[in-house]
């Protein structure tokens, strides 16, 4: 049996967020999940999930759960602040195990059980720091749980993703996941190094890996850069109407 669209009261009272309901009505076959980047807030995900209309998918674009310090207006994803002290930027990884607990719980306890979905009618789509939070996400599933996707544009896989103490969680490096995975980044001045892709490799079975012809790793610009997202979703997605072509021409901030 299909699962149902979900209700903000399904939801802890805690969590902000918007649900986009499928286009036209339709009942929802999947549910994407949009996580935003370190310094940001959920609505620029909100407006990209209504301009892609995903057929027979609902989106939840989701806030972060921990404002910066001195902005009430922007919102992080890790565990803790730390300053790169050779960019004197904050660093996108300080710990995700606040947030892949609070995503798994998402996931089985409200998507799963209360709106009856499977984890395989489940994806992530993250940006920086939210692809970050999506990666980390994935390595606390279940030998027997795989994901719909996971989206990450210019989030790299932590390095804070590590072989967790004894009795606390599972090891992830004797396993391949079977979630597969995309990542999406620039060529040049990108968080997405080489070691961190060869990590997702070590880690999940399929990884897939964009390089736009471009500097940095803001979100997708063009049809060019969006059309492998779409293209990728649409081969995951459960949809007898498939993905829009309009689609692929709109990018976000």
């Amino acid at each position: 049996m299909p699962g149902r669209l979900p209700k903000k009261e399904d939801f802890p009272s805690s969590m902000v967020f918007d649900i986009i309901p499928p286009p036209g009505n339709h009942p929802p076959t999947n549910v994407l999940i949009l996580l935003h980047g370190l310094g940001d807030t959920y609505t620029p995900f909100t407006k990209l999930a209504q301009a892609i209309q995903l057929p027979d998918s609902v989106c939840i674009s989701l806030r972060a759960p921990s404002v910066l310090p001195f902005d009430e207006g922007r919102f992080h994803w890790a565990d803790d602040l730390i300053l790169n002290e050779a960019t004197g930027n904050l660093d996108m990884d300080g710990g995700f195990k606040a947030a892949t607990k609070s995503l798994l719980d998402m996931i089985r306890n409200i998507l799963m059980d209360k709106c009856g979905y499977i984890a395989r009618e489940v994806a992530l789509w993250g940006y920086g720091q939210g692809g970050c939070a999506a990666l980390a996400c994935a390595t606390g599933l279940d030998d027997d749980e795989e994901l719909c996707a996971i989206i990450s544009i210019g989030g790299p896989f932590p390095d804070s993703v590590v072989k967790p103490i004894k009795g606390e969680a599972k090891d992830i490096t004797t396993r391949k996941l079977q979630t597969p995975i995309l990542v999406c980044h620039g060529n040049k001045s990108s968080n997405v190094t080489d070691a961190s892709i060869e990590r997702c490799r070590n880690n999940f079975e399929h990884v897939k890996v964009v390089t736009w012809a471009r500097e940095g790793d803001s979100m997708p610009k063009n049809r060019e850069e969006m059309l492998p997202i779409m293209i990728f979703l649409s081969q995951r997605l459960k949809s007898l109407r498939g993905v829009p072509a309009g689609a692929v021409e709109i990018g976000a901030r």
